[in-house]
């Protein structure tokens, strides 16, 4: 048997093949003279394609065939010569012509084929790996526009995209795109050397990051940088099985030998930063860390280094159940974009992989698990690399700003916007602004060594906020930008409230005998106006305040600023062994509208360590402080300022098992006080902000919605039985030049405020691609409930290909209760 391997052709300055054919007439042949063609059809990573087509060409007629599951094919054609055309969605195609087939013979034709992404040129370019690289794509063309408007005008025209792999030590490749000024380096630019801007996200780059990655990208290329965005190992176009966790070692280890292998580049001057939001933000923070020799500054976005407190697992050290766990469990299971194999050994390593969230439900309390990855509190000494933070009022990350700024010894630089958790260039609530400018002041400064100034300027800019109503579909958060030349600001200072009898807020406390205890019986179902975290906007508090105990301050005489961490001193008890506090500060208008500023919780059971928890003794006093989340608001005069305790804050926190009554203690030396951290209302200084530039869309990507925020969030409650439901849906979709994606998900939490313990909460979430030929669809459904001692939790995962089951597996565990 003859063998011939032909390889998708790699073109310069053409985005599509020119088919040149030869033919040959077909004449009638006896059986004795036809000739099989057989042969399979593989990628780069040697998998197989299935659903690809064939087309073998002469004169008179043309033969078609497609590959099975399997990726082989077989034909049988007369002897001749041919035109081959070989063609899957998403991959690049191949044309050969004059392939000869002798009379009788059998001949076995393999065809290899690149991922290409978008429509443009492909180059061919080389790297130091020596392994194949993969296709470059140029994606889109410059904006003009932006270009003509820019506060920090580009040096480069484009930007362009190579895909390569990342060899690690263990023989695993990493696939990243490389987005470079003007095409392939060094061959753009010759002799010139440029930082590199590492991102490390599990997020998919060729699917559902691609046009987020193009937009942020590109504006740190064509002012001189390559950047590079990599899928952790096991996670988008990444070989390797998937990570166990979030910040694995595994992940962290393999950020080492990245970022080594960026400052060894050809094109590269040795420099590497490294930035990103949320997952990016947090393991920018734990790379520095770790202090690899290139890595020389980073920009850390929404994102925290003290992972049990501040994370998502749990609030305030309070068990929390994400829509993350929910999302990222079914994208766990999602093979490579853009051909999505399906085969034993790609569904295996993914499908198979365990979902997350039992790993967090077994680590309920403070401890190394949590430790492992986290800065706070024993690293800070260690922690050097020069740090640009961002972050917003609306996130719940936002506490680790003024944290760096109180601990660390590293170069510190911050900002923060009234921002939920996105880019402040596309942000919603606004205003938006153009952060990229001060982001490339600060590479410009740390990696290419420019005088700019940057450091000499105020380190933290910050968004004082004025009142606005408690809505949740505000466009733009009013209030002015002020400028500190570091943390805490100048000239601030604290002003004491102490909780009164009469449930006001006052400046004298109350007499220090007798003590005076406020009653509160718990209502597990209360907290939903409060949102699913401590951040985002949130509706009208009255709901929750009518269920919680409440302390107003007179209205203001004048304009009162706060900047900084409230704090709430109590004395309480409770009549359960375990019990959950939780304290929002609001400002409550004439019209008697309340808008929640800020909150936070704290478990009983955590008084002394939130390591080693212990349970209540009933019914007796103990001092329990709650150091509210990081935020600014300047209060109008004829506002009042409110303090509201309760002892529920769901969907946010899960309930704890009890139906439990608290008392809440006033008088006595540690009588009950609010702390205000108070500025000044004049600012020492003003910053500016250049309003946001917009890239050329990417061409052949198209997205529309989004799983969170939710399109719909409703909640219920059953006046017969008194159970409470919230529900909530969210969707998406996208266009990619291969195909298609839409994303679904939608969770319920359900509560009973007469039997808590049976708490539960279920979810389903699906991703469908679309293709020629091929309609996947790969689902999840996830149930938690409890009861007094455990935690229930089922999980199954399902793959279809059009209409038709591929695959299914099922978790279920049990999880003793730990103190949540």
């Amino acid at each position: 048997m003859t063998a011939v391997l032909l390889a998708a052709a790699i073109l310069v300055c053409s985005a599509f093949v020119v088919r040149v054919i030869a033919y040959a007439p077909l004449q009638s042949q006896s059986a004795g003279q036809m000739a099989t063609i057989r042969g399979t059809v593989t990628d780069e990573s040697g998998a197989t394609v299935p659903n690809t087509r064939l087309t073998f060409a002469a004169a008179e007629a043309s033969v078609g065939t497609k590959t099975g599951a399997d990726g082989s094919y077989a034909v049988t054609l007369a002897p001749g010569f041919y035109a081959v055309h070989v063609e899957s969605a998403g991959f690049g195609s191949i044309d050969k012509t004059g392939v000869e087939i002798k009379a009788g013979s059998d001949v076995r034709l393999d065809f290899l084929l690149r991922v290409m992404t978008g429509h443009g040129p492909v180059y061919a370019v080389t790297l130091v790996d020596p392994t194949p690289t993969r296709i470059a794509t140029k994606l889109s063309e410059p904006s003009p526009a932006a270009d003509q408007s820019a506060a920090y005008l580009p040096q480069y025209a484009t930007a362009d995209t190579v895909q390569a792999w990342i060899p690690m030590k263990d023989g695993v490749r990493l696939a990243v795109n490389l987005y470079m000024p003007d095409g392939p380096l060094p061959a753009a630019h010759p002799g010139e050397k440029f930082p590199a801007i590492l991102e490390y996200l599990p997020y998919r780059k060729d699917d559902w990051t691609l046009a987020r990655d193009w937009d942020l990208h590109s504006y740190f290329v064509r002012r001189g940088y390559v950047t590079a965005r990599v899928d952790i190992r096991g996670t988008g176009a990444s070989e390797g099985a998937p990570p166990d966790r979030e910040y694995s070692d595994q992940e962290q280890q393999d950020g080492l030998e990245v970022i080594a292998w960026l400052a060894k580049q050809p094109w590269s001057n040795g420099n590497v930063g490294m930035m990103g939001i949320s997952w990016g933000g947090f393991n920018s923070i734990q790379m520095a860390r770790l202090h690899p020799p290139a890595l020389k500054a980073i920009i850390a976005m929404c994102a925290t280094e003290e992972l049990f407190h501040d994370d998502i697992h749990y609030i305030d050290n309070l068990m929390h159940l994400d829509e993350f766990e929910l999302g990222m469990d079914l994208q766990l299971g999602l093979t490579r974009a853009p051909d999505f194999p399906t085969d034993e050994k790609s569904l295996a390593a993914r499908f198979d992989a365990k979902p997350w969230a039992p790993l967090y439900l077994q680590h309920q309390r403070d401890s190394e698990f949590w430790r492992r990855a986290s800065v706070a509190p024993n690293h800070y000494d260690e922690y050097r690399v020069p740090s640009f933070m961002i972050g917003g009022f609306l996130d719940g990350y936002r506490d680790s700003i003024p944290r760096f700024f109180e601990h660390s010894k590293a170069p510190i630089k911050a900002l923060i916007g009234p921002w939920n958790h996105t880019f402040p260039h596309e942000a919603v609530p606004g205003p938006s602004i153009e952060w990229r400018v001060e982001a490339v002041r600060w590479w410009d400064y740390w990696l290419k060594g420019i005088q700019n100034g940057i450091m000499d300027e105020p380190r933290l800019e910050v968004y004082m906020r004025h009142r606005y109503p408690p809505e949740t579909t505000i466009g733009e958060i009013p209030g002015e930008w002020r400028a500190e030349k570091t943390w805490p600001p100048a000239n601030a200072h604290t002003q004491t409230l102490f909780l009164e009898p009469n449930h006001t807020l006052g400046e004298e406390a109350p007499p220090a005998s007798p003590s005076v205890a406020h009653e509160l019986t718990c209502v597990p179902s209360i907290g939903n106006e409060a949102g699913f975290w401590w951040g985002d906007l949130t509706a009208d508090q009255r709901p929750i305040d009518a269920f919680s105990l409440v302390y107003d301050s007179a209205p203001l005489t004048k304009e009162t600023a706060l900047l900084g961490w409230p704090k709430v001193y109590m004395e309480v008890s409770s009549d359960t062994p375990l019990a959950d506090w939780f304290a929002r500060l609001s400002d409550v208008a004439p019209d008697g509208a309340v808008t929640l500023i800020t909150g936070a919780g704290r478990s009983g059971a955590q008084r002394d360590s939130a390591a080693n928890p212990s349970n209540l003794e009933l019914n007796r006093k103990f001092e329990l402080p709650i150091e509210l989340h990081v935020t600014s608001w300047i209060f109008p005069p004829g506002h009042r300022i409110r303090l509201a305790i309760s002892n529920a804050m769901w969907p946010m926190i899960w309930p704890t098992p009890y139906q439990t009554t608290t008392s809440l203690w006033l008088g006595g030396a540690n009588t009950a006080r609010l702390e205000l951290p108070l500025v000044p209302l004049v600012a020492p200084a003003r910053p500016y902000f250049a309003t946001p530039e917009k890239e050329a869309p990417l061409a052949g990507v198209k997205s529309a919605g989004d799983t969170w925020p939710p399109q719909y969030w409703t909640l219920t409650h059953d006046l017969i039985t008194g159970n409470a439901r919230v529900d909530w849906v969210g969707d998406d979709s996208s266009e990619y030049p291969w195909g298609k994606m839409k994303d679904h998900e939608q969770m319920g939490y359900e509560v009973l405020d007469s039997s808590p313990a049976t708490s539960r909460v279920f979810g389903t979430a699906s991703t469908t691609v679309e293709l020629p030929g091929r309609t996947l669809v790969w689902s999840v459904v996830l149930t938690l409930t409890s009861d007094a001692r455990n935690f229930y939790y089922h999980f199954d995962r399902h793959l279809t290909e059009n209409g038709k089951p591929l695959r299914d597996k099922t978790w279920e565990e049990t999880i003793p209760r730990d103190d949540q």
